[in-house]
C-alpha cells in the first residue's frame, strides 16, 4: 500500500486532518467568495484559450484543404456535426475488444489520447484508452490517406483530448509495453471531437503510479510527482481515469449486483425506504437536521425503522440499496457522512442465527464471484494498489464476543469484557483470527447489550448480552446486525434508556401493536466492503465523489 502522500508540487497543501494516514484533508466545501471570483476569472480566460485555439485550428484545416489532399482525413470535428444532427450506422469497436482475430480489418474506434509520441514529421504514435483498455495507433505518411499535415495535427492534440481513429488492425513483432492491446491501428482517419486544456492539474501517469514505482525512482535519483489524496479528491474527474480506480468502482458495481442477486433468489423482496424522516433512527445526536415544511426533521442514518416495519406489513424477507447520512465528525480512514448502504431485514423462525447464516452464504458467494469474474479489475487494483487475496473458509467462522475478547486478554490487550472494541482491538483481534483460523472473515455473535441500538434484542440467559453480531473483514468491521425487539412495551423501555424522545419513533413503536413477527437482520458498507477486499486503505477510495466532515465538492 502507499505510504505518506504528499500534495502535487503545484498545490498548496490544505488544513491537515486526521482522515488518512496517507494524505491530509482539506475543507474543499468551504470556498471563499474571493476564491471563487478568482476562480472563475480563471476558467473564463481558459475558455477563452480554448476557443482561440479551436478558431486557429479550423482556419489552419482551411488552408492545409487546399494543399492537402487528404485534409478530410483528419481535423477537429465541428459542434454542429456532434449536435446529433445524423445517424451514420457505422460500426464501432471497443477498445478492449481490439485483438489477433481482428487483423487486417478495419475498426473505428473512440478513445482519450493518453500520450502522444511523434518520431518525426512523417511518424507519430497516440495511445488511446477507453475505460481500462489502451491501444497504440500508428501514424505514418503514405500516399493514401496520411500526410505530413496529418501527423503534424496528431502530435499537437493535448492529453486526454476525445478523439475517432479509423485504421487498419496490424500485429508488431515485438509485444507492445506500455498497453492493454497487443496489437496497433494503422490510423487512415482521426478526428478529434473535443479538446481538453493544454496544462492538466493533474496527469494521468502521475495519478496512477504505484508506491513501488516511487521506491524505484527514489533509489535512481528519479524526481516523480506524487499526486496527493486531496488533489486527487479536488480533480476527481481526472483522478477517476486511472486504471485502479475504473476497476474499484466496477468492482463495487459487481459487489451491489451480486448482493441484489443473491438476496433474490433467496426469496427478498427489494425496497425504497424515505430518507427524510421525523427523528433518528439508530439514535444519538449524529444526524443531519433540516426544516420540512415548518416541522423538524433529519436525513435517516439507516433503513432501520422502515424495514423493519415492512416486515410487520406481512413482506417476510426484504433489502435496500441506498443512501445513508452520519453527520458524525468521524476523521477516520473509514467513516464518511454519506455512503451506500446495503441492508437486509428477515422474519425468525427460532434463532437470530437464521440471520447470520445469510450473511455467511451471501459473503461467500460474492467473493467466489469477484474472484472468479473480476480477475481483470482485481489485476488493475494490484498493479498500483498491491495486496494480498481475502482468505475465507467455506463455511464462515463465528465466535462469541467473550470468546474474542478471551483471545485478545491472552495476547496480553487490556479491553472492557461489556464495552465495545475499538480499532485497535478490531485489528488485533482480526490478526489473532487469521493466524489461529486461517480466515480474514469472520462473524463475531452476542455483543454486550449496552454497546448495541435500542432495538436490540437482549439475550434469553444474560441481560447484559444481546442477539447481535457483527461481520469483519481484515480486521474492521463491515456489518452490524441483530435479532430485533417485535414487542412495543420492551422497545418503549429500550428507546427511553437510550434516551430517544419516543414521540418522535411513535409510528414506528406503533407498528407492532398489530402483530409482529420476531424478525434480524443487518447493514452493510458497501464502500467498506470493496475498501477492505481490496486491502485499499481509505475509504475514501471507494466512495466515488466522497462525503465526509470536510468535503462537500465536487
Amino acid at each position: 500500500m502507499a505510504s505518506s502522500e504528499a500534495e502535487t508540487a503545484a498545490q498548496a497543501p490544505p488544513p491537515p486532518t486526521p482522515a488518512d494516514g496517507n494524505a491530509s484533508e482539506t475543507a474543499a466545501g468551504a470556498v471563499s467568495k474571493k476564491q471563487a471570483k478568482k476562480l472563475a476569472k480563471k476558467e473564463a480566460k481558459e475558455d477563452r484559450k480554448q476557443q482561440s485555439a479551436a478558431a486557429a485550428a479550423a482556419a489552419s484545416q482551411a488552408d492545409a484543404a487546399e494543399a492537402d489532399p487528404f485534409a478530410g482525413n483528419y481535423g477537429d470535428v465541428l459542434v454542429e456535426d456532434i449536435q446529433s444532427k445524423a445517424i451514420s450506422g457505422r460500426e464501432w469497436t471497443e477498445i478492449g475488444a481490439l485483438g489477433a482475430d481482428l487483423a487486417c480489418r478495419v475498426v473505428l474506434i473512440r478513445g482519450v489520447a493518453q500520450t502522444i509520441r511523434p518520431v518525426s514529421k512523417k511518424m507519430a504514435f497516440v495511445v488511446l484508452r477507453q475505460f481500462m483498455s489502451t491501444v497504440q495507433c500508428v501514424l505514418t505518411v503514405d500516399k493514401e490517406f496520411v500526410s505530413p499535415h496529418m501527423v503534424k495535427f496528431a502530435t499537437g492534440l493535448s492529453k486526454e483530448s476525445i478523439v475517432d481513429v479509423e485504421g487498419m488492425i496490424s500485429i508488431p513483432k515485438d509485444p507492445i509495453k506500455g498497453t492493454t492491446q497487443q496489437v496497433e491501428v494503422q490510423v487512415r482517419k482521426l478526428y478529434c471531437i473535443n479538446r481538453s486544456v493544454p496544462n492538466l492539474p493533474i496527469n494521468i501517469e502521475d495519478a496512477a503510479r504505484s508506491e513501488t514505482e516511487f521506491e524505484r525512482a527514489e533509489l535512481t535519483g528519479e524526481q516523480l510527482v506524487r499526486v496527493g489524496q486531496d488533489t486527487r479528491l479536488n480533480y476527481r474527474v481526472l483522478d477517476l481515469r486511472t486504471p485502479a480506480n475504473q476497476a474499484i468502482f466496477r468492482i463495487q458495481c459487481h459487489v451491489e449486483d451480486v448482493f441484489r442477486r443473491f438476496l433474490r433468489s433467496e426469496g427478498f423482496i427489494g425496497i425504497h425506504s424515505p430518507k427524510l424522516i421525523a427523528g433518528s433512527s439508530e439514535g444519538g445526536a449524529a444526524v443531519f437536521k433540516l426544516d420540512y415544511k415548518g416541522q423538524p426533521a433529519c436525513l435517516a442514518q439507516s433503513p432501520q425503522l422502515h424495514k423493519q416495519m415492512v416486515i410487520c406489513g406481512g413482506f417476510g424477507r426484504v433489502f435496500e440499496v441506498g443512501s445513508v447520512f452520519r453527520a458524525e465528525d468521524s476523521y477516520t480512514h473509514r467513516h464518511l457522512c454519506e455512503f451506500v448502504g446495503l441492508d437486509v431485514e428477515m422474519e425468525i423462525k427460532e434463532h437470530y442465527f437464521e440471520v447470520c447464516d445469510i450473511v455467511d452464504r451471501l459473503f461467500v458467494a460474492m467473493f467466489d464471484d469477484l474472484n472468479e469474474n473480476c480477475k481483470k479489475e482485481l489485476d488493475a487494483i494490484n498493479r498500483q494498489y498491491p495486496f494480498e487475496p481475502l482468505k475465507y473458509l467455506r463455511k464462515t467462522l463465528r465466535l462469541t464476543f467473550q470468546e474474542g475478547i478471551k483471545m485478545l486478554q491472552e495476547a496480553g490487550v487490556e479491553v472492557d469484557p461489556l464495552g465495545d472494541l475499538n480499532t485497535e482491538a478490531e485489528k488485533k483481534l482480526g490478526r489473532l483470527v487469521r493466524e489461529k483460523y486461517e480466515t480474514d472473515f469472520y462473524i463475531l455473535c452476542r455483543y454486550p447489550l449496552a454497546v448495541r441500538p435500542f432495538y436490540t434484542m437482549p439475550c434469553y440467559d444474560d441481560p447484559a448480552y444481546s442477539n447481535s453480531f457483527d461481520v469483519f473483514i481484515r480486521g474492521e468491521e463491515i456489518i452490524s446486525g441483530a435479532q430485533r425487539v417485535h414487542l412495543p412495551e420492551l422497545l418503549t423501555t429500550r428507546a427511553e434508556a437510550c434516551g430517544i424522545d419516543v414521540k418522535t419513533i411513535a409510528s414506528y413503536i406503533d407498528s407492532f401493536r398489530y402483530g409482529a413477527p420476531p424478525h434480524g437482520g443487518f447493514g452493510i458498507g458497501l464502500e467498506r466492503v470493496v475498501m477492505l477486499f481490496c486491502a485499499l486503505n481509505n475509504i475514501r477510495k471507494t466512495s466515488l465523489f466522497p462525503r465526509d466532515p470536510q468535503r462537500l465538492v465536487p
